[in-house]
């Protein structure tokens, strides 16, 4: 009788076990991610991008570096000075308008584990993979002073994004730790159209040539400190 009470019981923890590895971090965590972000793809219009609350992820595996990615959420800093969308977090101001902080809100820190097993799922969604040339974006050197000059002044960007922290647009996301969060040829196909990419998005065609988009993405990647 007691060996079949043992039996018994280890049968229990057994089901018991394999009832908590069916209901394991993975499928908790993308439940918490798909609270904000879009984990497979939707269509937006225009007051449904507005809405967003983070940038949809089933393009992940497309867009991100995985080293990155690990890193990011087990220590993440806000990439987007404005939130997805500036205009739900402005206040005015006697000096004009400002972001609140107050209404934006921080993004979850993750341990190594959890960072590195929502990472590696993330990397498994690839949609969208057939609008990026493998291997189109050549690095080339670029001098600060001029691919500064013709970020800001020529093109414009520094209207809506910040080049180094605290300087620039506060409507899209910061782009001098862009080249360490995004892969190269993703760059330069949103740069190219990001309407495709994100069916309506705040960010307008530029129409630029692919010459153009080269030395933009050349002083993107100046500013992650790399030569």
């Amino acid at each position: 009788m007691f060996r079949s009470t043992i039996k018994k019981l280890f049968l229990g923890m057994i089901v018991v076990s394999s009832g908590a590895a069916a209901e394991g971090p993975s499928d908790r965590l993308k439940e918490e991610c798909s609270a904000c972000h879009a984990l497979s793809e939707v269509t937006l219009d225009a007051q449904a991008r507005m809405a967003q609350k983070a940038p949809p992820l089933y393009y992940a595996g497309t867009k991100y570096r995985r080293d990155w990615m690990v890193s990011w959420l087990q220590n993440p800093a806000r990439i987007r000075p404005g939130g997805m969308f500036s205009g739900n977090h402005t206040v005015v101001t006697d000096d004009g308008d400002d972001i609140d902080p107050i209404t934006l809100q921080d993004h979850v820190k993750l341990s190594a584990n959890n960072a590195t097993e929502i990472t590696d799922y993330l990397m498994t969604l690839t949609a969208k993979s057939d609008l990026i040339i493998a291997g189109e974006y050549k690095p080339k050197s670029v001098s600060k002073r001029m691919g500064e000059m013709n970020f800001i002044k020529f093109k414009g960007c520094g209207s809506c994004h910040q080049a180094e922290p605290d300087y620039g647009g506060v409507s899209g996301p910061e782009l001098y730790t862009v080249f360490n969060r995004l892969k190269p040829d993703y760059i330069v196909s949103f740069i190219r159209d990001p309407i495709v990419w994100q069916g309506v998005s705040l960010m307008p065609s530029t129409g630029l040539n692919n010459r153009e988009i080269y030395k933009l993405v050349d002083y993107l990647k100046l500013l992650s400190g790399e030569n």
